[in-house]
């Protein structure tokens, strides 16, 4: 909750990541007033400092002028102790600030009108935007995580009651058909009439679960916590990438003689993925218009920065290149990585 504060509209450009202070020197309260006095004499008038945070050794620095933070920023690096140094750098945007996604919404055109579940969809999560439904029921919508999340629990909702319905028409169907046999015969001659005899199953003992790519490949790749979580649980995972959302499919790997685990590695993944919600920023390098050897050039020093920066990750679109990380270490990341390619260029 302490991180949100540094977050709003007004104290963001006023805010600024602290990263390097001594874990266990002192208590957490002497450390805040350690570093508000560091800051109070380098930079300007300290509003308030947030520590502990969810990252050891970061603290958020809030002044009361943007053009303090600015001034600290410039100066990146401070001593609060003599073997203690500390790297400043901006409070970045999240990694959650919007996520735009593809819809298929043909699957339920042979039970729905889709312009009336759009406009359900729109009148149920109004803080999403939607594109304009396209021939094959293709939808383009653009939200927070959060709503995007409950648009897949609805979407799932609706989809599971219609197979509900299915299976009762089928049922009622059958049971009729029993009854009356002669009437049975009859109603087969008539294609309108004729009863679908396949209804899919839904699957048994998974769990699916929707997250930020970014941040999907951040906790498969940097975190130890996912590939022991679903070994330990026995857990077999299918995943599906999609642009800026990913799909997670969970499900027991034993034969059912066992209580299932996936709806709990599916809360503690989502739980996981939470604590890396507050913890993740993102710096974006754009490639367009850029050269193939300038491309080239870049991936190479991404490649080799990355040995030295374990805590950062770097994913390689066609057009960018996202470095997803903690503050601190994104930026560190970034500045390094732009003067490696002037040199490269010079």
């Amino acid at each position: 909750a302490s991180a949100l504060r540094a977050q709003d509209s007004t104290a963001s450009e006023r805010t600024v990541v602290v990263a390097g202070l001594p874990v266990g020197l002192s208590n957490d309260q002497l450390s805040a007033i350690l570093v508000k006095s560091c800051f109070q004499d380098e930079g300007g008038k300290v509003e308030d400092v947030i520590y502990p945070t969810r990252t050891k050794g970061v603290a958020f620095v809030i002044f009361k002028e943007k053009r303090a933070a600015e001034n600290v920023i410039r100066q990146k690096k401070y001593h609060v102790t003599k073997k203690a140094q500390l790297t400043v750098s901006p409070f970045s945007v999240k990694v959650f600030s919007s996520v735009k996604a593809l819809l298929d919404l043909s699957i339920f055109r042979s039970q729905i009108l889709l312009e009336s579940l759009v406009m359900d969809l729109k009148r149920k999560i109004p803080t999403l935007t939607f594109s304009s439904l396209g021939p094959k029921g293709k939808i383009y919508v653009e939200g927070s995580y959060l709503a995007i999340t409950r648009l897949k629990e609805t979407l799932l909702t609706k989809a599971i009651s219609l197979l509900e319905k299915d299976r009762n028409y089928v049922s009622e169907g059958r049971s009729w058909r029993s009854q009356s046999p002669q009437k049975s015969l009859q109603e087969s001659e008539n294609p309108v009439v004729t009863l679908r005899t396949y209804v899919p199953e839904p699957p048994g003992s998974g769990e699916t679960l929707i997250l930020d790519t970014n941040v999907f490949l951040y906790l498969k790749c940097k975190c130890r916590f996912y590939k022991r979580t679903l070994k330990r649980f026995c857990i077999l995972c299918q995943e599906r990438v999609d642009g800026e959302v990913t799909t997670v499919f969970l499900e027991d790997a034993n034969d059912g003689s066992q209580p299932s685990n996936a709806r709990c590695v599916k809360g503690l993944i989502e739980e996981w993925s939470q604590s890396l919600l507050l913890e993740l920023r993102k710096e974006t390098l754009l490639l367009e218009g850029k050269g193939e050897r300038e491309r080239r050039n870049i991936e190479q020093a991404c490649k080799k920065l990355c040995d030295r920066h374990h805590r950062v990750l770097v994913n390689v679109c066609g057009t960018h290149i996202d470095i997803v990380g903690p503050s601190s270490d994104t930026f560190l990341f970034k500045t390094e990585l732009t003067k490696l390619i002037e040199q490269k260029v010079s």
